[in-house]
C-alpha cells in the first residue's frame, strides 16, 4: 500500500491553511477555464442571426473545444508532470485566455472556429493536472470529496460564463462578452505563480520517496491495468455525455420554447448548472461517508446516479413547456454530474500517486471522446432533424450505457485493488485505499 502511505505522508507535510489557498486559487483558475469555454453557449442565438450558422454549425463550435481537450489531454499532462505542473498551469491559462480575447475579434464562422481551436489547446491539461495539485496537498481520505468539488468548479464556471455571458451580450455585445472572459482569466494567470510554488506543494518527504516509484513504463500500464479502472473512466465519460449537451443547449432550449432572451435564458441556465454543480459536490460527499465500510459503493452510488438520471431527464422532455417540466431538469441535472466525485475517486485509488496527473488526463480523455465533445455536437445534428426538443428526449439512453458499465466494474473494484496495491503483507488494507 505504498501508494496510500505517500499520499497520506505527502500531504501532512503541507499546511493545512496553505492546502486550501492552492485549492482556491487552483478552483478559481477552473472557473475562468468554463467561463471562457460555456460563454459561447450564451450567445448561441447572436451567432446563429448574424452569421446565419445552421444547429450543426453551433455544436462544432461548443465541441471544438473539448475534442482538443480530449486528443491533448494525456500528452500535456505527462509533460506537465515531468516539467512542473505549476508553470504548465500558468501557461494554459494564458493561452486559453488569449484564445478567448481572439473569439471575441472573430469577423466568420472559420475564424471563431480557429480560435476555439486555440481555447480548447490552453484548456487541455488543465482540469487533469489541477486536480493532481489539490491532491497532491490533501489527505487520501478526502478524494471523492475533493475530486467532485473540485470539478465542480467547471459547472460554477460555466454558469458564470453563461449567466454573465448573457448580460454583457444583451447590454453590450457577444464580442464583449468573450473579451470579460479573456481578461479575467489573464489576471488569475498573473498571480497563480506568484502565490503557488512547486516546492511548496511537493514536500521533501514526497521528492525523497520519488526514487522509490516504479518505473515510468510500468506507471503508465497501471493506467489500463484493471478492469475496474477501465470501466470508471469509460462510464464517467458516457455519463457526461449528457452533462456537455444539457450544458451546451439549454440557453437555445429555452430561448426557442420558452420564447426567453438570450440573458433570460443564459440566466435560468445558469441556475440549472450551478445546481448540477451542487450536486456534483454532494454527491462526491455522500460516495465518501457511504462508502468507508463497503467500499464497493462507489461504483454502486455512480450506477444509481445515472439510472436517476436518465429517468428523470426522459420524464421532463416528454412534458410540455412548463414549471413541471422545469422542476425535472434541475433534478436530473442535479445528478447528473454525481458520478465525477465516485470516478475521480476510483481512478485516484488504482493509479500511482505519481503520475496521477496522467491519470486524471486518461479520465479526462474518455470524458470528452466519449462525453462532452460529441454531446454537443451529436445533439445538434439531431436537433437539425427531430427539434431540440427530440434530441433532448433522445439523449437520455446514453445514460443507461453509462449505468451498466459501472455495473461491469462494480464486480471487480476490490479483487483490482487487492491486485495492484496488496502484497501478502499488506493486502488487508486494500480497503483502505479504496475507503480514501
Amino acid at each position: 500500500m505504498a501508494q496510500f502511505h505517500h499520499s497520506e505522508t505527502a500531504a501532512s507535510d503541507v499546511p493545512r491553511r496553505y492546502a486550501w489557498i492552492v485549492f482556491a486559487l487552483t478552483f478559481g483558475l477552473l472557473i475562468s477555464d468554463y467561463m471562457s469555454r460555456q460563454v459561447l453557449n450564451a450567445v448561441f442565438p447572436m451567432l446563429k442571426e448574424e452569421w446565419a450558422l445552421s444547429d450543426a454549425q453551433l455544436g462544432l463550435l461548443a465541441g471544438i473545444v473539448a475534442l482538443m481537450v480530449g486528443l491533448l489531454t494525456f500528452p500535456l499532462s505527462l509533460l506537465a508532470d515531468r516539467w512542473g505542473r505549476v508553470r504548465s498551469l500558468t501557461l494554459m491559462a494564458i493561452l486559453w485566455s488569449l484564445a478567448t480575447l481572439m473569439c471575441a475579434l472573430s469577423e466568420s464562422f472559420e475564424q471563431m472556429l480557429t480560435a476555439r481551436f486555440f481555447v480548447g489547446i490552453g484548456e487541455a491539461a488543465y482540469g487533469s493536472v489541477g486536480i493532481a495539485v489539490v491532491l497532491s496537498v490533501f489527505p487520501a481520505r478526502l478524494r471523492a470529496t475533493l475530486t467532485g468539488a473540485f470539478m465542480a468548479g467547471g459547472m460554477f464556471g460555466s454558469v458564470l460564463g453563461m449567466g454573465l455571458g448573457g448580460v454583457i451580450a444583451t447590454a453590450l455585445s457577444w464580442r464583449w462578452a468573450f473579451a470579460a472572459m479573456a481578461l479575467f482569466g489573464l489576471a488569475l494567470a498573473f498571480i497563480y505563480p506568484l502565490i503557488v510554488r512547486e516546492a511548496k506543494i511537493a514536500p521533501r518527504k514526497a521528492r525523497s520517496d520519488a526514487g522509490s516509484t516504479p518505473p515510468l513504463r510500468r506507471r503508465l500500464a497501471g493506467l489500463v491495468s484493471s478492469r475496474s479502472v477501465v470501466c470508471a473512466y469509460v462510464g464517467s465519460g458516457l455519463q457526461l455525455f449528457i452533462g456537455g449537451a444539457m450544458i451546451a443547449w439549454i440557453p437555445s432550449y429555452l430561448n426557442r420554447y420558452y420564447d426567453m432572451s438570450p440573458d433570460k435564458a443564459g440566466g435560468l441556465a445558469a441556475v440549472f448548472v450551478l445546481i448540477s454543480g451542487a450536486g456534483m459536490v454532494l454527491c462526491g460527499i455522500l460516495s465518501d461517508r457511504l462508502s468507508q465500510n463497503l467500499p464497493q459503493r462507489k461504483f454502486v452510488l455512480a450506477c444509481a446516479y445515472s439510472l436517476a438520471t436518465f429517468l428523470l431527464l426522459s420524464l421532463a422532455f416528454q412534458l410540455p413547456a412548463g414549471l413541471p417540466q422545469l422542476l425535472l431538469i434541475g433534478a436530473g441535472m442535479f445528478v447528473a454530474a454525481g458520478t465525477s466525485g465516485p470516478a475521480g475517486a476510483m481512478v485516484a485509488n488504482l493509479t500511482h500517486a505519481s503520475i496521477h496527473g496522467t491519470a486524471f488526463a486518461t479520465l479526462t480523455l474518455v470524458n470528452n471522446l466519449l462525453g462532452l465533445a460529441p454531446g454537443p455536437l451529436v445533439t445538434g445534428r439531431l436537433a437539425d432533424v427531430l427539434g431540440l426538443n427530440g434530441a433532448f428526449q433522445l439523449i437520455p439512453l446514453v445514460c443507461l450505457l453509462a449505468a451498466l458499465v459501472f455495473y461491469m466494474g462494480k464486480r471487480r473494484y476490490l479483487q483490482d485493488l487487492q491486485r495492484l496495491h496488496g502484497s501478502a503483507g499488506d493486502s488487508g488494507n486494500a480497503p483502505n485505499e479504496a475507503r480514501a
